[in-house]
C-alpha cells in the first residue's frame, strides 16, 4: 500500500502484537512483549510506566532505531498503512525527520554545539524538502516565534549553550516541526525542567499538534501531564501494555490493578502523610529474563488468585462500554473497583519540638569574572539575599521555586561546602556560619547531612553497601570495634526497609530507590538530628518516591529530625511539608504553613507555581497562568522587586513602586509571610488556582 491511498479514517500509528528483544552474548532479553496500540490521525496517546516497562524501546522501535542488539521479533508497525518493520534503511530515511520526528529528554543531544540555531532548524526544509537556504531561514525564524521564544533574530544567531534549558528544549521541539511531520514522539520532554517551564512547554505542544494536526506519542511517567496533553492513554508494565483507553475513563474507571497501585502512590490532593498516607507498590519490578509466569504484576497484586493468574499468558480483553477500552487482567469484572484500600495505616502526627536551626538575613553572593579564561569586568552573583528563616525539631520545611533561585546554594551554605557572605547561621546555638565543613568539628558535622538527587552520583561504584555505611560510621567516630560498627550497619539497612543481605551487594546490583535508601542509611549514620533532602525524589519512579518519601517520614517520626525538603515538585510538597518557604531569585518570598501556602492569598510567584502543577485527578480545575519569560540573571537581577517581570499582578500596584522598590515582608494573619507591594485588600481577593470541579 503507498502512502498515497492511506485512509484518514484508519489509524496514522498502527502497531499489532509487537515483540522486541535485546541480544547479549549470555541471552536473548525480552523488551517487549505483544504489544499492541493504534493513534488515530490528530490524536494524542500517552505511553505511562515504571522505567524499564518498555515505553522508549517501543517508540525507538516505530523510528526502527533499536541499534545493534535490538531486532523486532514479532508483530507489525503500520504508518499509513505501511509497514514499518519491513521497509529498507532509503524508505526509512524518507520517512524519518520528514514523516515521523522524535523529541528526546535531553536537548542538547539533539543540538550540535558548534552550530548556530538558525543553522540547525535550517537544514531540516533543506534535506527533506530541497527547500532553498533563503526560504529555510525564513521558516526557522517563524517556527522559532511559534515556539514563543523571544528575540527571534537574536536566538537564531545563538550557539545552543547560550540558551536555558527551556529554551533549547523549545529549539528541539521547532527542530522537529520543521518539516510538519504526521506524527511526532516525544519520550519524557519535559523530565529536566521547571514546573513553570514545564507548563508552557506543554500548552505549546498541545498548540502546536491542532495548529498543525500532528498526531502524537507522548512518553511520560508524569499522570497529570499525560491528562494535560493527550486524548487516549496506554499503561505500561515489565514490556506489556496492561491497561488502554480514553485517558477519562482510564483514570475514573480503571480496570487493572497496576493502574489503581499507580494512582495510590501518588500525591493528589487529599492525600495527608499522617491520615492518608501513600500506599507504594511492595515489591520490585521484574528483571526482563525473570518474569514471572502469567500475570506479569501478579508478585506485586492485591487480587493474585494463584493457579489461575500464573497459570498462562493474560490476553488483552475489551471493556464493554468503554471508548477502545482493554485491560490484561483476568480478575477485572470481578474487582470491587470503587472499594477504599485495604492497607492503609494512618500514622500519629509527630509533635513539633524547639528551633534548632535559625538563618539570620544570610547573604551569599559570588565574584565571576565575565571576560574569557577569567580576564575581564568582575560582577557579583547574588544567589541568595537577605533570607532569614528557623526550622524545628520533627518539622519539615520545604524550600520550593525554580531552578537559578538559589535553593542549592543556600544547602551548600548550610551543610559548609560554602561559606556565607554575611549573616547567621545558628545549629543548636552554635553560629556555623563561616566555618567550612573542614573545620567544624565530628559532632556538628554528624548533625547535619545531606540525601542528594542523583543516588547513583553518590555511591562509591567499587564498595559494597555495608562497606560504604560502615565507612560513614568510622568517620563519624561511632561504635569502639568493628563489630559495634557492623551491628550499627545492619540497624540502618533495617531503619531503610533494605534487606540485611543487602550489605554484600555492590551498587550495580541495586536499583534506584534502593541506592537512594542507601544513601539515606548513610545520611543517618551519625545520628543527623537535620537532614537537607536536595530533590531526593525526583530521580525515582513514582511508586518508589511513595516508598521513599514515606520512609524518610517514619525516619522523623523516630528519630524527631528536623528534615529541610527542598523539591520543585508541589505535589509532595503538599503531601509531606509542615511549612513551606517560596524562593525567587535569591529572596524568600513566601513562608508559611502549608495550608497557609496552598490557599490564598498567594504571593503572584506562589500562585504562578501551583497553576503549573498537572495533576492527575479529573475532578479538579487548575486556573492557568503560564509564566513568560525565564528567571532573570542573578548577576543582573531587576531593579525593585525580582519577581516584577513576570508580574501579571504588577498593574494593580500603583506609581511603579515594583520598579523601584524591594517589596516589604508583609505578615498575614498566624504568621503568614509575603514579599509584595500588593496591598493586603488585593491579597485577601485572590481566587483559589485549583479548585474541586464540584465547588
Amino acid at each position: 500500500m503507498t502512502e498515497n491511498t492511506w485512509d484518514p479514517s484508519k489509524p496514522i500509528l498502527e502497531i499489532e502484537n509487537l515483540s522486541i528483544s535485546f541480544f547479549t552474548r549470555l541471552r536473548e532479553i525480552p523488551a517487549v512483549m505483544d504489544f499492541s496500540c493504534s493513534v488515530m490521525a490528530g490524536e494524542a496517546m500517552g505511553l505511562v510506566g515504571e522505567s524499564g516497562c518498555g515505553k522508549s524501546t517501543v517508540a525507538l522501535a516505530v523510528m526502527r532505531d533499536l541499534g545493534k542488539n535490538g531486532k523486532i521479533v514479532a508483530g507489525s508497525i503500520k504508518f499509513k498503512g505501511r509497514d514499518l518493520t519491513n521497509m529498507d534503511d532509503e524508505e526509512l530515511r524518507h520517512i524519518r525527520g520528514s514523516e515521523i520526528a522524535m523529541i528526546y529528554q535531553e536537548p542538547m543531544a539533539s543540538l550540535n554545539p558548534a552550530m548556530k540555531i538558525g543553522a540547525q532548524l535550517a537544514e531540516v526544509p533543506m534535506i527533506h524538502s530541497g527547500m532553498s537556504k533563503d526560504e529555510a531561514w525564513k521558516l526557522a525564524r517563524q517556527i522559532v516565534a511559534d515556539v514563543r521564544l523571544p528575540d527571534p533574530d537574536r536566538i537564531i544567531n545563538a550557539y545552543p549553550h547560550q540558551l536555558s534549558g527551556g529554551q533549547q528544549q523549545r529549539i528541539v521541539i521547532a527542530m522537529a516541526l520543521m518539516a510538519k511531520p504526521a506524527l511526532l514522539i516525544l519520550d519524557e520532554p519535559t523530565t529536566a525542567l521547571d514546573v513553570t517551564v514545564e507548563a508552557g512547554i506543554v500548552d505549546l505542544v498541545k498548540e502546536l499538534g491542532e495548529k498543525y494536526g500532528t498526531s502524537m506519542l507522548f512518553i511520560s511517567h508524569n499522570l497529570g501531564l499525560v491528562m494535560d496533553v493527550c486524548d487516549r492513554i496506554c499503561v505500561m508494565y515489565s514490556g506489556e501494555a496492561v491497561e488502554t483507553g480514553n485517558v477519562v475513563e482510564v483514570f475514573d474507571k480503571m480496570r487493572h490493578p497496576y493502574t489503581q497501585a499507580l494512582f495510590r502512590s501518588i500525591p493528589l490532593p487529599g492525600a495527608d502523610k499522617n491520615a492518608r498516607p501513600l500506599i507504594s507498590i511492595p515489591g520490585n519490578f521484574p528483571l526482563p529474563h525473570e518474569r514471572p509466569p502469567g500475570c506479569n504484576f501478579g508478585p506485586r497484586c492485591d487480587y493474585f488468585e494463584k493457579g489461575r493468574c500464573d497459570a498462562a499468558d493474560i490476553p488483552m480483553d475489551p471493556v464493554p462500554g468503554g471508548d477502545r477500552h482493554g485491560s490484561r487482567c483476568l480478575r477485572w469484572t470481578e474487582i470491587d473497583w470503587d472499594a477504599p484500600p485495604a492497607k492503609r495505616a494512618v500514622k500519629q502526627k509527630a509533635p513539633i519540638g524547639e528551633v534548632v536551626l535559625r538563618m539570620e538575613d544570610l547573604r551569599k553572593y559570588y565574584d565571576v569574572a565575565t571576560g574569557a579564561f577569567g580576564g575581564g569586568e568582575k560582577k557579583v552573583v547574588k544567589a541568595n539575599e537577605t533570607l532569614s528563616f528557623e526550622a524545628r525539631e520533627g518539622e519539615t520545611l520545604a524550600i520550593v521555586g525554580e531552578s537559578g533561585c538559589g535553593k542549592s546554594t543556600f544547602a551548600k551554605v548550610l551543610m559548609g561546602l560554602e561559606t556565607a557572605t554575611s549573616g547567621s547561621i545558628m545549629l543548636f546555638d552554635e553560629n556555623v556560619q563561616s566555618t567550612p565543613i573542614q573545620k567544624r568539628n565530628t559532632d556538628t558535622v554528624s548533625s547535619v547531612q545531606m540525601v542528594f538527587q542523583n543516588p547513583f552520583d553518590t555511591l562509591n561504584p567499587s564498595m559494597n553497601v555495608g562497606r560504604q555505611i560502615i565507612r560513614a560510621l568510622e568517620i563519624f567516630k561511632h561504635g569502639n570495634s568493628d563489630a559495634e560498627r557492623h551491628a550499627r550497619m545492619l540497624e540502618l539497612l533495617d531503619l531503610v526497609k533494605l534487606p540485611r543481605a543487602f550489605a554484600d551487594r555492590m551498587p550495580r546490583q541495586l536499583s534506584g530507590g534502593q541506592k537512594q535508601r542507601v544513601g539515606i542509611a548513610r545520611a543517618f549514620a551519625g545520628g543527623a538530628k537535620v537532614v537537607v533532602a536536595d530533590e531526593p525524589v525526583s530521580a525515582l519512579d513514582v511508586s518508589v518516591q511513595a516508598a521513599v518519601t514515606d520512609l524518610l517520614m517514619d525516619i522523623q517520626r523516630e528519630n524527631r529530625t528536623t528534615l529541610l525538603f527542598i523539591s520543585h515538585d508541589l505535589s509532595i510538597v503538599r503531601y509531606l511539608s509542615d511549612r513551606v518557604m517560596v524562593m525567587y531569585l535569591g529572596h524568600v518570598v513566601e513562608m508559611g504553613t502549608t495550608d497557609q501556602v496552598f490557599q490564598p492569598p498567594y504571593h503572584p510567584y506562589t500562585e504562578a507555581l501551583l497553576s503549573a502543577v498537572p495533576i492527575a485527578d479529573t475532578k479538579i480545575t487548575r486556573k492557568r497562568i503560564v509564566l513568560e519569560g525565564d528567571i532573570p540573571s542573578a548577576m543582573n537581577p531587576p531593579p525593585g522587586c525580582p519577581f516584577q517581570t513576570r508580574c501579571r499582578w504588577k498593574s494593580q500596584v500603583p506609581g511603579g513602586l515594583c520598579d523601584r522598590e524591594m517589596p516589604p515582608v508583609q505578615v498575614l494573619e498566624g504568621g503568614h509571610n509575603i514579599k509584595c507591594h500588593l496591598s493586603a485588600e488585593i491579597l485577601a481577593s485572590m481566587e483559589p488556582v485549583i479548585k474541586m470541579a464540584a465547588e
